[in-house]
């Protein structure tokens, strides 16, 4: 374990052997560090907050503040973040609320490029990457292998499902299903993520599976319940695209179309 000696640690947190805690840190109560995390110069981990192995937190970062919503009156709400993650210099992380349901929580191999803000009560899964100063509102759900360019912009109680790309400077005030790219202002459905897809080792089958889907969605004047139900008889045979039937119903905002 290293720790600078102009760190101040709360006696109620638990640092693994392996951290390293840089110059001017503070870290608040109720704190606990898995090993082999690196945590640099000037960083503030507020307080209630579970992190992983092996994560970095580079300069200036907020981990674990206050959630910036006004029906916070201070009750005990958590930030928990997974492994394997690094969070650029200035990035932003918020406590969920009582009433969104207590944590906000981050999965593992996350990338979080410089100035990320993600607010309180959201839910990130893994893999993601988030280029630089994009933010999302409240209570937002973001699936695994989503990336984000920078500048984009979510709505609060948004979904983004997996595999999905956000191009930069996108405003996304809709659900966004999985494995789409979505782009421009106003925010607009382009095409699938096939180079992500192929990246990821899915199958060229499975590739044009999904791009079928996008044309029955997007191309064909179908209601969303009739491409729905065309694409549960498709998933009988392609198990890809069970995930984005799922992302689909699950939609509560209605999907950006």
């Amino acid at each position: 374990m290293s720790i600078d000696e102009s760190a101040r640690i709360d006696p109620s947190a638990q640092i693994d052997e392996g951290v390293s805690i840089g110059p001017w840190c503070i870290i608040g109560p109720e704190v606990s560090i898995g090993a082999g995390t690196v945590i640099d110069s000037h960083v503030v981990i507020r307080s209630h907050t579970r992190i992983g192995k092996n994560n970095r937190i580079f300069q200036f970062s907020s981990v674990g503040e206050d959630p910036a919503d006004k029906k916070f009156e201070g009750e005990e709400a958590w930030l928990e973040i997974g492994d394997d993650n690094i969070f650029r210099e200035g990035v932003t992380l918020h406590r969920g609320t009582g009433v969104g349901g207590g944590v906000t929580r981050i999965g593992s191999d996350n990338l979080m490029m410089p100035y990320v803000h993600v607010a309180h009560d959201c839910i990130v899964g893994s893999h993601t990457v988030f280029a630089n100063n994009v933010g999302i509102s409240g209570h937002v759900q973001v699936d695994d292998w989503v990336i984000l360019g920078g500048y984009a912009g979510v709505n609060q109680f948004l979904k983004i499902g997996a595999h999905a790309m956000i191009g930069g400077m996108t405003h996304i005030s809709n659900d966004v299903p999985a494995y789409m790219i979505v782009s421009g202002r106003p925010a607009t459905v382009r095409s699938i993520n096939a180079i992500g897809m192929e990246r990821r080792g899915y199958s060229k089958a499975a590739i044009a599976e999904v791009r079928e889907a996008f044309k029955i969605i997007y191309k064909r004047n179908f209601s969303l319940q009739e491409a729905i139900d065309q694409l549960k008889v498709m998933a009988e045979s392609c198990a890809e695209l069970e995930v984005l039937v799922a992302s689909l119903e699950s939609s509560e905002k209605g999907i950006h179309r």
